[in-house]
């Protein structure tokens, strides 16, 4: 696609997209100037489908209908709603269906997950993570080691870029575990927070397996945004929350993969009623039987009202394709990179990878000199992005429901900001 700095291109490509009418199975938030605000923040919480109203109030109605027999009762019955929706997801991810468990939130299973894969020795005992990793996952890392018996600042090792810059790659972490024999555990971001930059998996894997590692991969800004091959890459394990690209709604149920590699294997693990095998779950026997995969790992009755939403978005994936989600959204992250560069503005720097195999649909852009009153303008222009400190501005271009157009106001009212302060 050869981008043009003008509005009467990006509505020509609108008229072109193949996707375009997905945008119609999305609610925006209403504005005040206009019908829909424009709404590039499908990296903090994507927008609702409409279909979820509809989802939910099924469960509703079967709950009112049938009560506790709903779990059981129909095509639509409770105890199967989650194994229902896991071929959907694992095909998100690239992974096999035993190998995926929608359960708990991101926090909960990071730790969960770490309870079975971080098993320390007297020789290896430390955990890598990325110098500029969400705070959430160094807290949990921290915590983690510290149950162990560890001084993180011993324990918890940063990877940082060798050439001092924001950007890792496999280089980088090579570097690491060739300084320090004593990591036993990676854990990093498959599209870092803050950068945007969608790390290499596989290499920074089959590195992390030479060097005798555990790696596993929070994927929350990944899943729905990125392709990936879990499986075939040979990830240990990751974890990823639903409600960014995945259109879950706000602290939507999470969900894990646990190669099956590791699931014959006699590992630590916290269990509870529903991680037994279905055919043992009901019998409310003493002994606890696991059941197949990472749905071992499981350990409450899921909640149906929570995931109806899920399963909204998961159908409009199948429909929509996620080839060509990716192919739009890697057009739409192009053109506003090529709007930015075309402003020539000094001013602005991107701090995201500009290769699209390095990147999802987030551009991290920093304004030198401006402070937070840049994007508290654009909030009052009806323009919803987000605010990283000290000095970023995350924009992210969601293909199922943004369109040409909202790109290219968008850097016209950013323009119309920076030129006033």
């Amino acid at each position: 696609m050869e981008y043009q700095d003008t509005k009467a291109f990006a509505l020509a490509a609108d008229s072109d997209d193949t996707l375009a009418h997905f945008r119609e199975q999305f609610l925006f938030p209403k504005s005040t100037r206009t019908e829909e605000c424009i709404y590039l923040c499908g990296n903090s919480l994507g927008l609702q489908p409409r279909r979820a109203k509809e989802e939910i109030d099924s469960v509703l109605e079967n709950w009112s209908n049938k009560g506790v027999e709903a779990h059981f009762d129909g095509d639509q019955n409770w105890i199967d709603y989650n194994d229902r929706l896991k071929p959907q997801m694992a095909q998100l991810v690239g992974a096999k269906v035993s190998e995926i468990a929608i359960m708990n939130t991101l926090s909960v299973n990071l730790h969960l997950l770490l309870i079975s894969f971080y098993q320390p020795t007297e020789k290896k005992y430390k955990i890598l993570i990325e110098a500029d990793a969400f705070p959430s996952d160094k807290y949990i890392v921290h915590s983690q080691v510290r149950f162990h018996g560890y001084d993180p600042q011993e324990a918890v090792v940063e990877v940082k870029a060798v050439d001092g810059g924001l950007l890792i790659g496999e280089q980088d972490v090579k570097a690491a575990l060739e300084q320090d024999d004593a990591i036993a555990l990676v854990l990093l971001g498959g599209i870092n927070y803050f950068t945007g930059q969608y790390l290499p998996l596989e290499q920074i894997t089959q590195i992390g397996h030479e060097y005798g590692c555990v790696v596993g991969f929070d994927l929350a800004h990944a899943v729905g945004n990125v392709q990936m091959d879990l499986h075939g890459m040979g990830v240990d394990f990751a974890a990823w929350c639903n409600y960014k690209y995945v259109n879950g709604g706000p602290g939507a149920i999470a969900s894990i993969f646990i190669h099956e590699k590791h699931h014959n294997r006699s590992m630590p693990r916290l269990e509870a009623w529903w991680g037994n095998d279905l055919s043992n779950r009901f019998l409310m026997k003493d002994e606890f039987t696991p059941a197949v995969g990472a749905e071992a790992w499981v350990m409450s009755t899921p909640p149906t009202l929570s995931i109806a939403p899920i399963k909204a978005s998961l159908q409009l994936f199948e429909e929509a394709g996620f080839d060509q989600l990716r192919q739009k959204s890697i057009q739409l992250t192009g053109y506003l990179e090529y709007l930015l560069y075309h402003l020539q503005d000094d001013r602005i720097q991107l701090i995201t990878p500009k290769h699209a195999n390095q990147r999802g649909a987030q551009l991290s852009i920093r304004i030198n000199g401006a402070d937070k009153s840049v994007f508290d303008a654009l909030i009052k222009r009806e323009v919803i992005v987000d605010w990283r400190e000290p000095d970023i501005i995350r924009v992210s271009p969601a293909p199922f429901y943004n369109r040409f157009i909202d790109v290219y106001e968008f850097v016209q009212r950013l323009k119309e900001v920076i030129n006033q302060n």
